[in-house]
């Protein structure tokens, strides 16, 4: 049964309907088998009957002196040459005493058994003992009977191909009905395969508004496509709006961090002018707002950045030396690393197609997001190198204590941050990984987060690389590897 449900539909249909054709044409064979065997049994003993009866009338009967009557004995020949006339072919004919002596029949003849009333079967004869009577005074007297008997391999034959022909019937229209109803279904389940295809259609593009196969039979595979394209129409109506309001909220986030930079760079100057003037607890005040200014700051950057990313807008592209680019954010990273080794392994001439204040920035935030997740004494790796198939591989790794597995299906969404980020001790605002993932992506790559030896983490960026013989943008790279 499982194997059947997990049939296609139109296979299922097509052996339902061979199933219940092969029943009844088994139903109608096996009575058509009984009825013609019957019947045909029937005839051939009817037939012996006859021809036993008629064969009967022929044997001469005489009477003795005392009124007993016998047979004629007065040319026995007569009767052996009636006897041989009739066991022609599969016939065996003779003649026998009521006593079961034989008195007339070839001497080759098979042994019929006792001469019994009707009609019985006998060492492969079917067997007719008609008993030879002859008229004393008023009564009816047997004399002998005559057994006739054929064989019955040429009724058990017909019999068997009655049976053979009926049998190839049932299989040969089961089988046709099995094509028969493949057709049949593949032909009903056309409008459901093109509605299918043009679902999947919608499933790769992603694009509710593809009009739909309509069937031309008015019948439930119409009303389901009218259905599905009342569906999709619904859920075009509904992304559209949901792309509006998107839209607005992206608008409406990048002018404020448009129109924030200006006040809070007006704040910023001040506050730091504010704290240079003050002593004591006032220039701790000043200087608390200053540092909660700044990160103000940087939060409207980096809302900035997502939403002109998420309109499509980005930054000028051009030949950039990745490994210079690393070794600059690595260099203005060592200042805040307190505590922590920075590894570069960086060599100059592995160029992309990008932006080279986006890609510092994608490096920065790796670096910096593995210092400030790490305890102090650990170890942070930054590596550039080409791979065979055209692509540049950047990876920044730590042997810290990794990501936590709350946060690892999450780690690039916007505003995701571990337990000790959203206690408050982190630094982070959750944007800096979503930014990294931005530039990837603008730049036709990916970031990847992916397991390493140790518990530590390993970020690993991998972008195309530029065609060869680019002029690259930047200070040049050395190579070799370097530690700040």
């Amino acid at each position: 049964m499982k194997r059947l449900l997990s049939l296609p539909i139109r296979w299922r249909l097509a052996l339902t309907s061979a199933g219940l054709t092969f029943a009844i044409l088994l139903t109608f064979a096996v009575v058509i088998a009984i009825f013609t065997a019957n019947r045909l049994s029937s005839d051939f003993d009817n037939d012996l009957r006859l021809s036993a009866a008629d064969l009967e009338q022929r044997i001469p009967v005489g009477s003795t002196a005392l009124g007993a009557p016998l047979l004629d004995r007065s040319d026995p020949q007569l009767v052996n040459a009636i006897v041989d006339a009739a066991a022609t072919g599969d016939a065996a004919v003779r003649v026998v005493a009521v006593n079961g002596q034989v008195l007339a029949g070839p001497p080759d003849a098979p042994d019929l058994g006792p001469p019994v009333t009707g009609v019985r079967d006998s060492e492969g004869y079917r067997v007719v003992s008609q008993p030879i009577v002859a008229q004393s005074m008023t009564t009816l007297t047997p004399v002998g009977y005559l057994q006739y008997g054929k064989r019955t391999g040429g009724l058990k034959a017909t019999i068997g191909r009655v049976k053979l022909f009926l049998g190839l019937g049932v299989l040969g229209g089961t089988a046709l009905a099995l094509l028969a109803g493949l057709a049949v279904a593949r032909r009903a389940m056309r409008p459901v395969a093109d509605l299918t295809s043009a679902t999947k259609e919608v499933t790769r593009t992603r694009d509710p508004g593809v009009e739909l196969p309509r069937p031309r039979a008015e019948d439930e595979v119409a009303d389901l496509g009218r259905t599905l394209e009342e569906m999709l129409k619904a859920l075009d109506a509904a992304r559209r709006e949901t792309e509006a309001t998107l839209e607005r909220e992206r608008e409406f986030v990048a002018d404020a961090s448009h129109e924030l930079r200006t006040p809070l760079t007006s704040v910023l100057a001040n506050l730091e002018l504010l704290e240079e003037d003050l002593e004591g607890e006032d220039a701790e005040i000043a200087g608390s707002a200053l540092r909660s200014t700044r990160r103000m700051r940087r939060l409207v950057a980096d809302l900035l950045f997502l939403a002109r990313a998420d309109t499509g807008r980005h930054s000028a592209v051009q030949p950039v030396d990745l490994g210079a680019v690393v070794r600059e954010a690595a260099a203005e990273t060592a200042p805040l690393a307190t505590g922590h080794l920075i590894s570069v392994h960086a060599p100059a001439g592995i160029v992309v197609e990008g932006s080279a204040d986006d890609l510092h920035r994608l490096t920065l935030n790796l670096l910096q997001n593995a210092v400030a997740h790490t305890p102090s004494g650990t170890a942070v790796t930054a590596s550039v190198e080409r791979s065979d198939d055209g692509r540049v591989t950047l990876a920044v790794s730590d042997d810290g204590p990794g990501v936590p597995s709350d946060v690892r299906d999450r780690l690039f969404e916007r505003f995701v941050r571990g337990a000790g980020d959203a206690a408050g001790g982190g630094r982070g605002s959750g944007l800096g990984l979503s930014i990294v993932q931005a530039v990837a992506e603008a730049h036709g790559g990916a970031v990847s987060l992916e397991e390493t030896e140790s518990a530590g983490a390993r970020f690993v960026v991998r972008l195309p690389a530029a065609p060869v013989g680019a002029e690259t943008t930047g200070a040049p790279g050395r190579d070799r590897s370097e530690q700040a």
